[in-house]
């Protein structure tokens, strides 16, 4: 017997019914930018390495240890997208979007992939659902990129999650904060990587979740005391506009992403339940990335949202399934002629939006049934012999157990489906 091939380790498979409920929160994530106007962008699966380098940080874990990087038969170096705002900024700047209206507003989805360690909630093929705005440095902006995350996980019914908040700085505090925490890092007992990285990027090694290392790091200065005027007043408005739309947060000036590109607000969204793996989505502001992939200098803000991890956090919330039913009525034809009628009058139904299936194979009356169940028809319509010859069907309401014969057209089975007292 043939060897059976599983999947690469790492690499989930979302088969029925669990598909449902994956398809459904990745839908209710995207949908409160859909709602604000945000338009759909497709990206690449792989770009070119040097974007992510450049992009990303040469000093992040993504670029130096995460990334599925290769060399195409034309020598060219790709990699598998880790992420995706770089992709996304090289698309505004290559289909000179940023020439046009701003700010740019953009919504995505899709497979991303990072050569992690595999555990729960932690893939090397992880689903995202991402936003970018490009062209605006509006506070108000900040806060309606975040309540479209907030809100998305509320809807969807999520409760036992939260929000840290925190500014990073700008150009200008920046660098004199960095200063002092290098000085800071630098009478720390660092092995030599780490002291390497803190050269590179020391906010880089506040994010190190060794406790050794955080154990050292209690009394490391903060840059949310070190923010210029601008950046405190930035962020001030920020936290107003968020209370004006609803959203809860914690401010938590330990909060360190894990890419470079960063600037002032800085947030992720935490679910405790899913243990070592539990931020479910997050982002920020990256003022300085447009200007560093050869565009223009504008200022962009965009999050990532972990459908995988968020599908966890809902089935841990007991939210789920959040689908049952997956079409609106089940056809069951018992002989050649009531098969022909029943596949003509299902596709005049589908025509109409009625989502329909039927029994294939000749399965008897019982075994059809228990295929109705299992799509969680509401009703199932019956054409036999009898029905056949009064052009008629049988169709039994599956919640009430009531049934009664209609005639055997898509008008009449439409206005049966929605009718505004029927009870299923």
């Amino acid at each position: 017997m043939t060897r059976a091939i599983s999947a690469p380790r790492g690499v989930p498979d979302y088969p029925p019914p669990r598909s449902r409920d994956f398809l459904f929160v990745r839908d209710a994530l995207a949908q409160p930018a859909t709602r604000a106007g945000y338009e759909y962008i497709e990206l690449p699966v792989f770009e070119s390495t040097e974007l992510f380098i450049r992009g990303v940080g040469e000093s992040t874990d993504v670029v130096s240890k995460e990334m599925y990087t290769f060399t195409d038969r034309g020598d060219r170096s790709i990699t598998l997208r880790p992420e995706g705002t770089a992709g996304v900024i090289r698309a505004i700047i290559e289909n000179r979007l940023d020439k046009g209206p701003l700010p740019v507003k953009l919504w995505y989805a899709g497979p991303f992939f990072r050569a992690e360690r595999p555990q729960q909630g932690r893939y090397r093929q992880l689903q995202q659902v991402g936003v970018e705005v490009v062209g605006s440095d509006d506070p108000a902006i900040d806060a309606e990129v975040i309540s479209l995350a907030y809100h998305g996980f509320t809807s969807l019914g999520l409760r036992n999650f939260y929000l840290n908040l925190t500014s990073l700085g700008c150009s200008i505090c920046r660098p004199p904060y960095r200063k002092t925490l290098q000085e800071f890092l630098g009478s720390c007992d660092l092995d030599q990587e780490t002291r390497e990285r803190a050269l590179i990027n020391p906010l880089r090694v506040l994010d190190d979740k060794r406790e050794i290392v955080q154990e050292q790091l209690t009394d490391a200065p903060l840059m949310i005391d070190y923010l210029c005027p601008a950046c405190e007043s930035h962020f001030t408005s920020v936290r107003s506009y968020l209370s004006a739309s609803g959203v809860q947060w914690r401010e938590n000036p330990r909060l360190v992403r894990g890419l470079d590109y960063y600037t002032r607000t800085t947030f992720e969204f935490v679910h405790p339940d899913l243990g070592a793996q539990s931020g479910i989505g997050g982002g920020g502001r990256y003022d300085g990335l447009m200007a560093e992939l050869g565009g223009e200098s504008l200022s962009g803000i965009g999050f990532g949202l972990g459908t995988d991890r968020t599908l966890l956090a809902c089935e841990a919330e007991g939210l789920t399934p959040f689908v049952r039913r997956l079409i609106d009525i089940y056809f069951i034809a018992m002989g050649d002629e009531a098969r022909l009628r029943t596949v003509t009058l299902m596709q005049a139904l589908r025509a109409h939006g009625i989502s329909c299936d039927m029994a294939f194979d000749s399965h008897s009356l019982k075994s059809a049934m228990k295929n109705a169940d299992r799509v969680a028809a509401p009703f199932v319509a019956i054409v036999g012999e009898d029905e056949m010859h009064s052009n008629s069907v049988q169709v039994k309401n599956m919640t009430t157990g009531e049934q009664e014969s209609l005639p055997s057209t898509a008008q009449a089975l439409i206005g049966h489906l929605i009718s505004p007292d029927r009870k299923a």
